[in-house]
């Protein structure tokens, strides 16, 4: 079965997620950071669009690298290893 690993993380910093197979539907609010990933054995096809002209704007360091998405989670979604994850949350840290 090809399924396909979608989610975002909301204003709070929540991070959501959900498993979608064929014929699926998710809904992601205007504006958030959207990691997705798939089987690298059984690729999927995911379809997206805008609900307006006005897609919305958010900061992906400060959202996308937030303690919130697990370092794993994020590395299957941009390839790379869990270290690098790592490096990059560390060096987008806010100064205490």
């Amino acid at each position: 079965m090809v399924t396909l690993e979608v989610g975002f993380v909301d204003t709070k910093n929540h991070l959501f997620t959900q498993t979608l197979q064929a014929g699926d539907l998710f809904v992601f609010p205007k504006g958030s950071a959207l990691p997705a990933h798939a089987d690298a054995q059984k690729p999927a096809l995911a379809i997206s669009a805008f609900g307006s002209t006005n897609a919305g704007t958010v900061s992906i360091p400060s959202t996308l690298f937030t303690p919130v998405i697990d370092g794993n989670i994020l590395a299957l979604t941009l390839k790379t290893d869990a270290a690098t994850i790592q490096k990059l949350k560390a060096g987008l840290a806010p100064e205490p």
